[in-house]
């Protein structure tokens, strides 16, 4: 049997064995992007990175996205299915998705002057609520819309800290944004930047979500010259980039005087919730930072929200695991929490990218992170529930 049956015949057991385990449980995705139509067409009428160019391949002429320099492979193909809603509809139908919370794929707009930046930034954020406004009503949830977004802000350089806060102001008078995407550089140097601090002051006052997502992964030299496509990047880079950015927002105290804030990590955190002890015995030794923050690292990880888009259940265990033990490291101490293990993720697909090489195959990215809720430790069927989807309708305050 070649590989790709073999991968359908257990997914379908999976699939069974999922819908019913959760029959009744809502399935909501918070990790899924789109290329709104006014964002693609600033991309291609780019002649650098990033960009979509029109190249030609094998003979024919496609369109590939092309977001890093020297992007292995000539880009990714792109098409209907990354700025088409009733693509991302016909999507959801197929693998039962109630509610997608979608947001604006990277690069978002570092590569843009200030006065650009803050242009776009608004008029993407109006097409993102329209781009929500006109889907359908979820199927048993007649209160919901099968669609929310989250809202991009101007993070680029040179931009007005002043400019980004009215961003988030604006944010909250759209109905159908929930949150903001932003990526790990802020306006140039990073998320732990002392002139953000305004920006969190105004986001925690917002209730807005934060999801907090990789774009330029780390130093390519690291991965070597053999030719591996975009694996070691994807795989390796995006989540590390991701690793480092909420260390250093956790080592710059930005949790303890912002205890409020809702931060949700791509791809379930990257390797934080691995080497977050690590990460504990080297504050505890470093003169610089040891006496800092008001409590250990490791109770940190337990105020961070965390996309289930880990592809195995020994992960995504782990992931519960640090943020169950979590006040266990507080200042005055506690116990592990098995309800709050679960209680800090959520189901993610990462659609449109990943997609199937036969089109006739279901998205593994959906069947392999739903296996992963099903066979996590120590999660019970209710914890497994929330995960795949009460959680987010109540992190975006969509029920009570």
């Amino acid at each position: 049997m070649s590989s790709a049956p073999l991968f359908e015949f257990i997914t379908a057991i999976a699939g069974e064995a999922v819908s019913s385990a959760f029959e009744d449980a809502p399935l909501v995705d918070v990790h899924t992007h789109v290329y709104l139509p006014r964002y693609a067409d600033a991309l291609r009428a780019r002649k650098d990175a990033p960009r979509i160019a029109s190249l030609d391949i094998g003979g024919r002429t496609e369109e590939r996205l092309l977001i890093l320099d020297g992007e292995p492979a000539a880009g990714r193909p792109v098409g209907p299915q990354y700025w088409d809603r009733e693509e991302k509809l016909k999507f959801m139908r197929r693998h039962n998705i109630d509610v997608s919370i979608v947001s604006l794929a990277n690069p978002w707009l570092d590569f843009l002057s200030p006065d650009e930046a803050i242009r776009l930034a608004n008029d993407l954020n109006v097409d993102m609520d329209a781009y929500c406004a006109g889907s359908p009503i979820a199927d048993g949830l007649p209160s919901l819309r099968t669609l929310y977004g989250f809202g991009v802000l101007p993070l680029a350089p040179q931009v007005p800290v002043s400019a980004i806060v009215d961003a988030v102001r604006t944010l909250k008078n759209l109905p159908n944004v929930r949150g903001v995407i932003m990526g790990t550089r802020g306006v140039g140097a990073g998320l732990d930047d002392n002139t953000l601090e305004p920006l969190w002051e105004a986001i925690q006052a917002s209730g807005l979500v934060v999801f907090i997502h990789p774009h330029y992964g780390v130093d390519s030299t690291a991965f070597g010259p053999r030719d591996n496509g975009h694996v070691l990047p994807l795989a390796l880079g995006f989540p590390f980039e991701t690793t480092i950015a909420a260390s250093r927002l956790i080592l710059a105290g930005v949790l303890d005087r912002y205890p409020d804030l809702k931060l949700l990590l791509a791809h379930s955190g990257g390797a934080l919730p691995a080497l977050s002890s690590r990460l504990a015995s080297c504050v505890a030794h470093d003169p610089i930072v040891s006496t800092r923050l008001k409590h250990d690292a490791r109770f940190y990880l337990g105020k961070l929200y965390y996309d289930a888009v880990a592809y195995g259940p020994d992960e995504l265990s782990l992931a519960a695991a640090v943020v169950g033990r979590a006040h266990k490291y507080s200042e005055s101490g506690g116990s592990y929490d098995a309800e709050k293990a679960s209680r800090q993720l959520l189901f993610g697909t990462d659609h449109p990218f990943f997609p199937p090489l036969e089109e006739t195959q279901r998205w593994r990215s959906v069947d392999e992170n739903l296996a992963a809720i099903q066979e996590a430790q120590g999660l019970g069927v209710t914890a497994k529930d929330e995960v795949r989807g009460r959680n987010a309708l109540r992190l975006f305050d969509l029920i009570s």
